[in-house]
């Protein structure tokens, strides 16, 4: 049963930067991983965080560190910690010598609850690029309470899923409280024109939960609860994601499903709870993909809406789905060349409703962009920079320990960071 924020209180452990690593990169081996350890060195390499790379084969980690000697030289001397998913003695060393860990070993729901276990137990801060509602809603179950106590701010979602979708968010309602007072009463989210390969991981990730549903029908009900991340008191008025073909009249598109809508939603939707309704508790958000004005919109909209059903019945049925991973599906630890990652590009508009402090409605819209592939190039620098705001911001941090959303934990701090790095977050 998921408790109340209200029922417990924190006693943070102190944020003093104490520890051996400031930053333990688990998984550092795996295709985004090595993105992610690239990106630290190549923006931090010349800092004083200090970083290690973690895996469970070291000679792949000392491959994978001599490749960063010649993205910054201090890159190739990170200590390298040797440590398997399931080893938790391993996993105990790496969490108790780290001020966060950050990690992209998945699918989460089959290789990350022994990691979260030792990092709830050490007090360590931690962020992963998990897009699985069944597994945090695991952790919400059996680690909430005890990451509070020790103050471990364990942070899910910190890639595309939910970044875009959880810091837009709050940069609007942000934007409206400074601009109007209040708060914005409803948020619609849209991903738009983007460019970029299917990731290896997150069809793994999304495999994993159609056999997770096979073996035990509940999880079916958990992966479509629009408020499945929260306390039963905590729900709101959103209902369903949006499965069909619409037009929407105030953004000018046709739309289609968005499927990272199953758990962006839900994040967001926790954000607002773990933020104590900041936003408002008849609060609601929504998700699709827009696809562009006119009958070629519309033809898009339908041909998505149909493939989309298409593949989750096909990959339900075994045979086909082993015909799917063998011929057309990439496999977790595979991801397209640099070229084509520095090609791509994602384009998100969100439109904000709500009432100024005076009775006036208020309208806002906000953008974020993206200008590397969404799934690899920018997911490892969104995942980059979470790991380093909790490690050299996370004394500034307003937020307790717990199983928490980049928006509760990070806050504008973290769009702060993004945008130096060269994301978009703007409201128009």
């Amino acid at each position: 049963m998921l408790r109340s924020a209200a029922m417990t209180a924190t006693l943070p452990r102190t944020r003093d930067r104490s520890r051996e690593h400031d930053i333990v990169l688990f998984g550092a081996t795996g295709f985004t991983g090595a993105l992610v350890a690239e990106h630290l060195a190549r923006h931090h390499g010349d800092t004083d965080v200090r970083i290690a790379l973690a895996g469970r084969d070291r000679a792949k980690l000392e491959r994978v560190r001599a490749s960063l000697r010649d993205v910054h030289p201090k890159a190739g001397d990170w200590p390298i910690l040797v440590a398997d998913a399931n080893d938790e003695a391993a996993l105990s060393n790496v969490a108790s010598r780290a001020e966060v860990v950050c990690t992209t070993v998945g699918p989460y729901a089959k290789y990350g609850e022994k990691l979260v276990a030792a990092c709830v137990r050490h007090g360590t801060d931690y962020c992963d690029l998990t897009g699985e509602v069944q597994f945090i809603r695991r952790m919400i179950e059996r680690h909430h309470d005890e990451a509070v106590r020790t103050g471990a701010r364990i942070v899910h979602c910190c890639g595309f899923d939910s970044i875009p979708s959880d810091l837009g968010t709050l940069m609007l309602q942000d934007a409206m409280r400074a601009q109007h007072g209040g708060h914005l009463d409803e948020v619609r989210f849209f991903a738009g024109e983007s460019r970029g390969a299917p990731s290896g991981g997150t069809i793994a990730s999304m495999l994993n939960i159609l056999d997770e549903v096979a073996r035990d029908r509940s999880v079916l009900r958990i992966v479509g609860d629009p408020y499945a991340l929260v306390p039963r008191e905590a729900r709101g008025r959103d209902g369903s994601d949006q499965r069909g073909v619409r037009f929407d009249r105030e953004l000018g598109m046709w739309t289609g499903p968005f499927v990272m809508a199953a758990i962006n939603t839900r994040v967001v939707r926790r954000s607002n709870y773990l933020l104590d309704f900041a936003y408002g508790r008849d609060f609601r958000y929504s998700e699709a993909m827009s696809t562009g004005r006119g009958a070629k919109g519309a033809i898009f909209a339908s041909a998505m809406t149909a493939g989309l059903g298409a593949f989750v019945a096909a990959a339900s049925v075994k045979p086909i789905r082993r015909v799917l991973e063998n011929r057309v599906l990439p496999k977790p630890g595979e991801g397209p060349d640099r070229e084509a990652r520095e090609r791509g590009y994602f384009v998100v508009r969100l439109i904000g409703r709500g009432r100024a402090a005076d009775g006036r409605e208020v309208t806002l819209r906000g953008r974020v962009e993206g200008k590397a592939d969404p799934g690899y190039g920018e997911t490892a620098k969104m995942l980059s920079e979470a790991a380093l705001c909790l490690a050299l911001d996370g004394a500034q941090l307003d937020a307790p320990g717990g199983i928490r959303t980049p928006a509760s934990t990070m806050g504008m701090r973290l769009v702060e960071r993004l945008r130096r790095a060269g994301m978009v977050f703007r409201v128009e």
